[in-house]
């Protein structure tokens, strides 16, 4: 039986015509979840918070995400995100199930099919190097139906690069800024805009980074108000935040 919790937001969602009421009694029948044994698969993610469960890839192999993925297919979801995703199990992925694997980010979107782009999300990256980080919560926040825009290589070290792109920052309603080293992009970023700022810290950086927690401190202490910080690494964690956002203004307009 589906919980009262995710029962409202399923109401919530025929409301804003996110679903029809067919759609929200096709939910009412699914069971809550799915033993595989090796997984326990939650039905109701996304009646309760608007997106399907998301697969962590790294650590489990091939043969798992597979599975995972056709017992999701099965009950119908579709843009389901396999993150840290190995070539190989994108490989045995593709053999079954439509895939779009995007090897840069290893991140694979598994029964794609288009959605509508809301507001706007600007992904800023520092350098080259963070483009890992960047793309995997670029190609998120793109599935979680956001229009993205890409600020690539707009690092402190030559400034003007990011001022040139100043218009294209006030038109985000939410920047996902990406740095490593010494994490100052996020800074400086948040003191040019009106917008919230999602600091992502990654684990680029010579030895004194310490693979990320350089950047991650400097981004939790950073002085620009409106800047809050996710874990070293985690695109995701930062698309997934700053849809919402962006979703929450979107239906204030």
């Amino acid at each position: 039986m589906m919980n009262e919790r995710a029962l409202l937001a399923l109401l919530r969602q025929v409301q804003i015509g996110d679903a029809t009421p067919e759609e929200a009694a096709a939910q009412l029948r699914i069971e809550p979840f799915v033993s595989l044994g090796y997984a326990t698969v939650d039905s109701q993610r996304k009646a309760r918070q608007g997106i399907a469960e998301v697969i962590y890839g790294a650590s489990k192999t091939p043969e798992q995400i597979l599975g995972i993925c056709q017992a999701m297919v099965e009950r119908g979801e579709h843009n389901i995100l396999a993150t840290r995703m190995s070539a190989q199990a994108a490989a045995l992925v593709s053999e079954s199930l439509p895939l779009s694997y995007h090897e840069l980010p290893k991140l694979g979107v598994v029964a794609p099919e288009p959605t509508e782009q809301l507001g706007e999300i600007a992904v800023v990256a520092a350098g080259t190097s963070d483009l890992p980080v960047a793309e995997e919560a670029a190609i998120t926040a793109e599935t979680l139906g956001n229009r993205v825009s890409r600020i690539y290589d707009v690092g402190v070290a030559g400034l003007h690069r990011l001022l040139a792109r100043l218009d294209e920052l006030n038109r985000a309603r939410v920047i996902v800024a990406v740095a490593g080293m010494e994490g100052a992009l996020a800074s400086v970023v948040g003191g040019l805009v009106s917008c919230p700022v999602i600091a992502v810290p990654t684990s680029v950086g010579y030895g004194a980074n310490f693979g990320g927690l350089s950047a991650l401190l400097a981004m939790l202490n950073s002085c620009a108000a409106g800047v809050s910080v996710v874990n070293i690494d985690n695109g995701f964690g930062a698309a997934f935040q700053a849809s919402r956002i962006n979703q929450m203004e979107g239906l204030s307009r």
